[in-house]
């Protein structure tokens, strides 16, 4: 099904937990967040209807998230279910790995197709550090079970942090001549606890490509792995894997958006960047038949707007991805000027004194240093 914009909509993302075994120090805080009454998260039966109810819109591709998914008990058996729904051609995971060698057997008998799994850093150290006490040891052990069970493909997701992994781009692209991996390097978006780091933190895309080919050479444009994100993809010389980008501050990808989410409470978002979503558990907990589950998935895709917003919307580990948020107070926008350079432009709440907005506007020589001031200013 096309949204509004004809962008076809074919992707569901599913949240399954809220509950992480990590405490990542871009994502959570260290107490980590107040865990919601397991009543209050979708059942593997209500999932089951949901993404019964997209499949007959036209979603083809489903990806299971969390929180990490994986600490959710039986999780095999929902792949199972998901598996058997006709019109579901896709079934992935996104996962940071840790428990990934415990069951990547079992997800792979019961239908999941391929994995994502989350990787910043190559040193024990630093990985300990990030993550809060987790162990690269169990993370690799999942990477290489992923590889032996014959999921395919299998990414690794880098989110890129100055002062923290930069200096390991090389190290971690070079995982793709090594081994049929491909390294997906993500722009940190300066939100929730990465967004007290500072601009320093952020390295656009860019720079990372710069430094693959300064080590390796240049790069050869590929066609993507299987997948269904924004990523684009490219091959050092000689590499069975690939590497890519994702570059959500550095560009605008929205104009490639194929996808809504459904979060670990029941709440179906047509856009990650925006505050709306639509209430489904409260329709399941009813006893809505099917057809009414399908005009409300189909509601939701044509609420789809064109653009992201500047604002945050809540938690993420109920929504279904790597970084808790918190909202913004402020949005803004960017434009080219006739002399070339990039005016950034905020509104940044109002002025007590005068009762109106307050505005706020300055100039980069590029968009992706005006991105980066823009995403921080707003969210101050």
């Amino acid at each position: 099904m096309r949204d509004g914009y004809q962008r076809e909509i074919d992707y569901l993302r599913v949240s399954v937990t809220d509950r992480c075994n990590l405490r990542c120090r871009y994502c959570l805080p260290p107490e980590g967040v107040p865990l919601l009454p397991h009543a209050e998260i979708l059942s593997f039966e209500e999932i089951e209807r949901v993404v019964q109810a997209a499949s007959l819109v036209g979603v083809k591709k489903v990806r299971l998230t969390g929180g990490e998914p994986l600490v959710r008990q039986d999780l095999v058996r929902l792949v199972a279910r998901l598996a058997g729904i006709d019109g579901i051609e896709d079934l992935a995971l996104t996962t940071n790995g840790i428990l990934l060698s415990r069951y990547a057997g079992g997800l792979k008998a019961a239908g999941l197709k391929r994995v994502n799994i989350s990787l910043d850093t190559l040193q024990p150290e630093r990985y300990t550090w990030i993550t809060r006490g987790g162990k690269l040891t169990d993370l690799w052990r999942g990477v290489e079970s992923a590889l032996e069970t014959g999921l395919n493909p299998v990414k690794l997701n880098v989110v890129v942090i100055g002062g923290f992994n930069d200096d390991e781009i090389p190290d971690l692209a070079a995982l793709s001549l090594k081994y049929p991996l491909h390294v997906r390097f993500i722009e940190l978006m300066p939100y929730g606890p990465a967004s007290e780091w500072g601009g320093k933190s952020f390295v656009p895309n860019s720079r990372v490509r710069f430094q693959i080919e300064a080590a390796f050479g240049d790069l050869v444009e590929v066609r993507k792995p299987t997948g269904n994100g924004p990523a684009c993809y490219w091959r050092i010389r000689g590499a069975p894997g690939t590497v890519g980008f994702i570059s959500p501050v550095s560009e605008h990808i929205c104009s490639r958006c194929n996808r809504l989410r459904l979060t670990a409470v029941g709440k179906l978002r047509p856009c990650l960047f925006r505050q709306e979503e639509t209430d489904v558990k409260g329709l399941l907990r009813k006893g809505a038949n099917l057809e009414e589950l399908v005009a409300l998935v189909a509601q939701v895709i044509k609420s789809k707007r064109e653009r992201k917003a500047r604002s945050v919307p809540g938690v993420m580990v109920r929504i279904g991805g790597r970084m808790a948020k918190r909202r913004g107070r402020g949005e803004g926008s960017i434009t080219k000027r006739k002399d070339g350079r990039w005016e950034a432009k905020a509104s940044i709440g109002y002025d007590p004194g005068t009762g109106k907005l307050k505005r706020v506007t300055k100039c980069f020589k590029t968009r992706q240093e005006a991105a980066v001031w823009l995403c921080i200013l707003v969210q101050k």
